[in-house]
């Protein structure tokens, strides 16, 4: 399995210090609203590339009004081998990372650790801009390939290039031609990870008996198909430069994708499903994307699940809590009491989380 065995956090957020020694099981967490759950899930989201749960910048996790920078360290269990991983960050510079003491890149991380969460934030994902849904979609086609993330940095690099050129009415093709070879590199293996997520989504919810419901999910583009291959995205994008021009950005690529979801029985676009629903398909797609990775990588990958059983009836809640007991991961999970855990009884490690002044403190449950 993949787990976290031990969890340390220095000056992260709330946390002045804090030790946790895990057991493998589920980890569930309660407390009072602010006094620092969310920020425990946030640290464990760090054990993957990328900029966290709240996607914030390495500043602003820093505790205050200290602003010394942050540690994390933590034992990582996974089905190979174990990692001692440390991530940090001093003065708000970008975060540096080292795996058995050696210095790693964010990729090489992501390739020992695979992190999936499930946020409040995420709830309007159904009916929010375009932009929240392509974010989704990444982090999950991130979670099979961890290089997902190397070609959209380097996508998004160089199509800020171009629109550069486009706002100064640069006419230059050659300029064009060197930016628009990198962008069909990096966009053709974007969309083609994400089409490869789409299609584990997929074909893991097919397979599954579930209390949630399945999201049938389609791929499109704002204007037009995407193109098919590398060579047909760099001649789309050599095609649209008049209108580019005018429009003064880019209008054709992967950046422009759209995730469709479908409540699949009921044959009702997501977006237009009550919020209750709209949340089981959210849950449907989290426990989806945990099952594929199981299948391909041999082990589920480390959950988190902030505040998502105040959201579900009990029903469901018993269903989740066991679907992730079956998968056998480690789920992180929050809630305000711990009458909102009942239904996992001795199948989860219990943890407490109390603020006193400004300070939160973690203690095992009784």
């Amino acid at each position: 399995m993949l787990a976290l065995t031990a969890l340390t956090l220095s000056h992260f957020r709330s946390h002045l210090r804090a030790e946790m020694h895990l057991d493998g099981r589920p980890v569930a967490i309660h407390g009072n609203n602010g006094a620092g759950k969310t920020n425990i899930l946030e640290a464990v989201s760090l054990f993957s590339p990328g900029r966290g749960l709240r996607r914030a910048s390495a500043a602003d996790m820093a505790r205050q009004p200290e602003a010394l920078g942050w540690k994390l360290k933590g034992e990582l269990r996974a089905p190979s081998q174990a990692y001692e991983v440390e991530t940090w960050s001093e003065g708000g510079n970008a975060r540096q990372v080292k795996i058995d003491n050696k210095s790693a890149s964010q990729v090489a991380l992501g390739q020992v650790a695979r992190v999936v969460w499930l946020i409040p934030a995420m709830d309007r994902l159904w009916i929010e801009a375009a932009e929240g849904r392509r974010r989704f979609l990444d982090r999950i086609a991130l979670s099979f390939e961890p290089s997902h993330a190397e070609a959209s940095l380097a996508y998004e690099k160089a199509m800020r290039e171009r629109n550069r050129l486009l706002k100064e009415q640069i006419r230059d093709a050659a300029w064009y031609r060197v930016l628009e070879d990198r962008m069909a590199a990096a966009g053709h293996r974007i969309h083609a990870a994400r089409v490869q997520a789409v299609d584990f989504l997929q074909l893991a919810q097919a397979e599954a008996e579930t209390a949630f419901p399945a999201a049938e999910l389609e791929l499109m583009q704002s204007e037009g198909s995407m193109p098919a291959s590398e060579e047909d995205f760099r001649e789309a994008l050599e095609e649209s430069r008049f209108r580019d021009l005018a429009a003064g950005r880019t209008l054709v690529g992967p950046h422009r994708t759209d995730l469709i979801g479908t409540y699949r029985t009921k044959g009702v676009p997501a977006k237009d499903c009550s919020t209750g629903e709209q949340k089981a398909l959210l849950v449907s797609l989290i426990l989806a994307n945990a099952r594929a990775l199981a299948q391909r990588e041999g082990a589920p990958p480390i959950l988190l699940l902030d505040e998502v059983a105040a959201h579900l009836d009990a029903g469901r809640r018993a269903a989740l809590y066991d679907e992730i007991c079956a998968l056998g991961a480690q789920a992180w999970m929050t809630g305000t009491g711990p009458e909102l855990f009942m239904e996992l009884g001795g199948r989860a490690q219990v943890l407490e989380v109390a603020e006193t002044g400004g300070i939160s403190e973690v203690r095992e449950a009784g």
